[in-house]
């Protein structure tokens, strides 16, 4: 794991400056501590920050061809590369490292862009092509590992973080108000949207193509479920259904015995390192599976980490404990009270990059304190079952209100809620009518696309009303591509639409980014997901929805699998949202008076974010002790992060020391002596 970064002439320019991409990368330490690397020529200058997890001697950044025409800069892994790099051996290839990174160049030779499709990974990739004098910039399927670009004073830059690029002080800082709408709706950014005005983010399964004559964004890959057809067919061989097999004749024990081959599989290759692998255990089913399938493929020694709350109302470490007890692993655990909370938060908001409408990342980021601590590079995490096997409270919710509408006049249906949200107060106390009122609206629009979030949107735009008039339109831009959908979704089922919703916004956007590669990452900590690789998405997209959602028991099909191999009490446990306490976490003698000093009237009059009135009006609740709601805790934890994020980026923003000789750097010059001014050995 990696950052990287770089910069491209669009226009007649002297090189890139060494100086300028060495600031960028100092951004970055961060994400790769061990080893640095810069690629310098007339046009362009690539920059590496390594994490060293495999081929740790020979894997240093830059790496060419054989020729030396093609450089590639990488972050992320290949967990397939074993196998591409013994057939691209068989058709000639020679290879200088051990590396996955070097997998990538070749195949690239072979198949261009339309190589990303034959990798299994998570990944940020820059190549440059000297002959063609073009850059491919690239981002896995699923957005795992970030990737910003700008464009400005005839010059593309691009970097794994908004810092690296903000380092170029000619580059201007202001937030996006569409961003800033956008993340007080969605939870997030929608890319190419970011909060930084002038900052795009590359999509995720997109490829950037840029050189003087040319600048263009395509998808390579997109989420699909098809029709009902395309989801019965066989699956690829490696999930062992007979090719043979119609729709007709796949059996229950068919799809498991699909699913069990190609997860057990999936978890095998990403224990692929040269360092420990560890894992996370949340005490829910999905980090169990995978802690239980490593167990299950011979591991005899596991390291698992976990998080446990001092406040009781969102501790779940009994059953990290009891899932450690079972497999035998040596358990550790960080201990998150409130104060721990709110002491982070500047941290996470600084690495975040983006505001938070929840402080759930702040006990993330400190579990990755605890496994650097440990001496731990790698772990393995549940993220992703819930969206692509249908295991969150929001698709029961959409299920339910569709068999709601259908009788809307019915007293008892909407009752039915109730019991889906015993975690969020305004609802699990709510009376019948006011259960109406919330999610009564827009009960009969069923054939809407976003039928199934609506009533979540609708309600995170009630906190809006603390934005000030200079942010109250911002404009179209800050809701295009959320209640729309592809196409093809024209042949999908209402679950599959709720659940392209789920993985396009909130997986890609929130919960792999600032719950997952920012936290992780800010302490040099790979997070590898299996329920990500690309054959198991692919497979779980195609699976009848009575195996994802059979009537309101979530992720059927896992737990059917996960009781061959796990205690039956984890196997069947009702879903419990992670989640972190918010009020407390702000105003306790620890953190109170940054706090306090960041939403002053003074200070949230010098933003002009938000109105100071209605700031003021939420602080005098809290003030009180009086409990807030659902929606007033996001507005509290939304207008702080803003506050933060503002502070840190924008009024009083601080570069890192760029690399220096101290730091271990290789320097391939590529520049032309007229270029160059002096006389200079090509490559190594």
């Amino acid at each position: 794991m990696c950052g990287i970064a770089g910069i491209l002439n669009l226009a007649d320019a002297p090189p890139p400056e060494e100086s300028t991409l060495r600031g960028m990368l100092g951004m970055l330490r961060h994400r790769g501590p061990d080893q640095y690397g810069l690629y310098l020529g007339d046009q362009m200058a690539l920059g590496n920050a390594r994490l060293s997890i495999i081929d740790l001697g020979g894997g240093q950044q830059p790496i060419s061809n054989e020729d030396g025409r093609l450089w590639i800069v990488f972050n992320g892994e290949i967990f397939n590369y074993v196998e591409l790099r013994a057939e691209l051996e068989q058709r000639g290839h020679r290879f200088a490292t051990h590396s996955d990174t070097e997998v990538i160049l070749h195949l690239y030779e072979d198949y261009g862009p339309e190589c990303l499709n034959r990798m299994n990974g998570q990944w940020a990739i820059a190549i440059w092509d000297e002959r063609q004098q073009s850059l491919l910039l690239a981002r896995d399927r699923l957005g795992v590992r970030p990737l910003f670009h700008t464009r400005a004073n005839g010059r593309l830059r691009f970097a794994s973080e908004i810092k690296a690029l903000l380092a170029d002080p000619s580059l201007p800082r202001e937030i996006d108000p569409a961003g800033l709408t956008q993340v007080f709706t969605y939870w997030c950014t929608l890319s190419p949207q970011t909060v930084f005005r002038g900052i795009q983010e590359l999509p995720p399964g997109h490829y950037l193509l840029a050189s003087r004559d040319n600048f263009v964004v395509r998808p390579y890959w997109q989420l699909d479920y098809g029709s009902a057809a395309y989801r019965d067919t066989p699956f690829s061989s490696e999930s062992k259904v007979p090719a043979t097999a119609s729709a007709s004749e796949l059996r229950e024990e068919d799809y498991l015995e699909a699913f069990r081959s190609l997860l057990t599989d999936a978890v095998r290759i990403r224990l692929r390192a040269d360092v420990p692998v560890g894992a996370y255990l949340s005490g829910g089913l999905d980090s169990s599976a995978i802690a239980g399938l490593i167990s299950q493929l011979g591991v005899t020694h596991l390291d698992t980490f976990s998080i446990a709350f001092s406040d009781p109302q969102f501790d779940e470490s009994e059953h990290q404990l009891r899932m450690a007890r079972f497999l035998g692993t040596d358990h550790q655990v960080v201990r998150a009270t409130h104060e721990d909370i709110g002491r982070v938060f500047p941290d996470v908001v600084w690495h975040c990059e983006v505001p938070v409408m929840r402080t759930a990342p702040a006990p993330m980021f400190m579990l990755s304190k605890l496994v650097r601590e440990r001496n731990y590079k790698v772990v393995l995490t549940g993220e992703g079952a819930d969206e692509f096997l249908a295991g969150y409270d929001i698709f029961k919710e959409a299920k339910v209100r569709r068999f709601w509408a259908s009788q809307p006049g019915s007293r008892w249906r909407p009752k039915l809620l109730q019991r889906l949200y015993p975690d969020i107060a305004d609802l699990s106390a709510a009376g019948g009518a006011y259960l109406s009122a919330f999610f009564g609206t827009g009960l009969s629009d069923t054939d809407a696309f976003d039928y199934s979030h609506a009533v979540r949107w609708r309600n995170n735009r009630r906190t809006h009303r603390f934005f000030s008039e200079a942010l109250q339109d911002p404009g179209p831009a800050s809701d295009s591509g959320a209640g729309g959908g592809p196409l093809e979704a024209a042949r999908w089922g209402d679950l599959e639409k709720a659940q392209y919703l789920e993985t396009s916004i909130f997986l890609s956007h929130y919960l792999l980014s600032s719950q997952g590669d920012r936290m992780a990452m800010a302490h040099s900590v790979e997070g590898r997901y299996p329920f990500l690789d690309c054959r198991v998405v692919e497979f779980c997209n195609r699976l009848p929805a009575r195996l994802k959602l059979k009537a309101l028991q979530d992720k059927y099909l896992l737990r059917r699998l996960s009781a061959r191999f796990l205690p039956n009490d984890i196997a069947r446990r009702v879903k419990r949202p992670y989640r972190a306490p918010i009020q407390r976490s702000f105003f306790n003698p620890a953190c109170q008076a940054y706090v306090q000093e960041l939403l002053s009237p003074e200070n949230v009059a010098r933003s002009e974010i938000f109105k100071p009135a209605a700031v003021a009006q939420l602080l005098a609740k809290v003030r009180q002790n009086k409990p807030l709601g659902e929606t007033d805790n996001m507005a509290l934890v939304g207008i702080i992060s803003t506050q933060l994020l503002h502070r840190l980026f924008v009024v009083d923003f601080r570069t890192v020391a760029p690399l220096t000789e101290k730091d271990d750097v290789k320097v391939v010059d590529r520049k032309s002596p007229v270029a160059s001014g002096k006389h200079v050995a090509a490559g190594f």
